[in-house]
């Protein structure tokens, strides 16, 4: 099935577009494992919905300026495109709120909303920031609102009961779940491509994301090999580090997303997309097989290992001081996989976490 442009700037639309289409194979086997939970998502809704979420939007409404035709019009025609493009059902709202920090933001379940910091406006261009809606309306459209919610609630439960000791059986536990997190970010990047149609607008993205500035002088050639240098560089000590640094962090370091990004942008799957073959939203399937989904996504764990092998051996011992310290409190240790090389991995040290849109 060809696409048809007829969006005001002639970009490629995606009727009835399914989120499966753009999600990371992580990010992707994480949500059909816990679709498939019975009255999972029942249950979370119940519990978020004991949050004041319409008081959050009370919030906005009060202390942020609300875009619409006749309030700045350009940024809610990219709005309109960015729905147009990616076939959203319902047009959410888009406030800007007056903040420093270089951020944005989707919130909300039942009617979700976008929120760009007022510095967005600053430094990106219109294109760019059709780019961060429709990063941001990705997260929507994937759900991603309910599966973060889950996230924070479980890893304020691991903080609480966990004290001491019993911390570093944890931590493959913890990292874990912020992988997912940043995963989710990558998939959300993803849907911002689809948007933009424009590999270099997205990429300045992220260099913008990383430099704060919107000088002409940036270099995409030079933060590429800077991307690289991170990835490949540094032996055991600087593998500890780059560990300790994804511990508070849930966004990918914007380096490595314009990496990861190009993978995408010259797969033949992004090829697909474009023209037109994509999974659409009616033919997700209940029994979803999460078995292939979490294979595709662990053999992308598997080749970011090969190129950090110092990093696999110091999850592998992570992971047998973990079961050490559990024996020792409890008796028989846990039953659970080596970090590399034994079925599943620590996190793909291309993923490695900051702030970020």
């Amino acid at each position: 099935m060809a696409n048809t442009r007829s969006t005001p700037n002639d970009r490629l639309r995606f009727p009835e577009i399914g989120p499966q289409a753009y999600e990371h194979p992580t990010d992707r086997a994480a949500l059909v494992a816990l679709r498939k939970v019975r009255g999972f998502e029942t249950v979370l809704r119940r519990v978020f919905g004991a949050l004041p979420e319409r008081r959050l939007r009370l919030l906005y409404l009060a202390n942020a300026v609300r875009v619409g035709p006749h309030q700045l019009p350009g940024l809610d025609r990219s709005l309109d495109e960015v729905c147009a493009i990616l076939d959203l059902a319902k047009k959410p709202e888009l406030f800007v709120v007056g903040d420093p920090r270089v951020n944005a933001m989707a919130v909300g379940l039942d009617a979700p909303f976008i929120v760009l910091n007022s510095s967005l406006l600053k430094l990106m261009d219109p294109d760019e920031l059709r780019c961060v809606i429709g990063h941001e309306a990705g997260h929507i459209l994937s759900g991603h609102a309910l599966y973060k919610t889950m996230l924070l609630l479980l890893q304020a439960m691991v903080r609480w009961i966990l004290r001491g000791p019993l911390v570093l059986p944890a931590l493959p536990v913890l990292l874990a779940l912020k992988e997912w997190d940043r995963k989710s970010e990558l998939s959300a990047d993803r849907a911002g491509l689809l948007v933009s149609q424009d590999l270099e607008v997205s990429r300045r993205v992220m260099i913008k994301l990383a430099g704060g500035s919107g000088q002409e002088e940036f270099s995409l050639a030079e933060f590429e090999r800077q991307a690289a240098e991170y990835r490949e560089g540094g032996g055991v000590v600087d593998q500890v580090f780059k560990v300790l640094n994804l511990l508070e962090v849930s966004h990918p370091f914007p380096v490595l997303r314009v990496l990861e990004l190009g993978r995408w942008a010259q797969s033949e799957e992004y090829e697909r997309i474009l023209a037109g073959d994509y999974p659409r939203r009616f033919e997700r399937p209940e029994d979803e097989d999460v078995v292939a989904h979490a294979s595709q996504a662990m053999q992308g764990y598997r080749a970011g290992l090969e190129e950090n092998p110092a990093l696999a051996e110091l999850m592998r011992g992570v992971a047998s001081a973990g079961r050490s310290v559990w024996s020792r409190l409890f008796g028989d240790a846990p039953d659970g996989p080596e970090p590399a090389g034994d079925g599943e991995a620590p996190p793909d040290p291309g993923s490695d976490g900051a702030a970020g849109a």
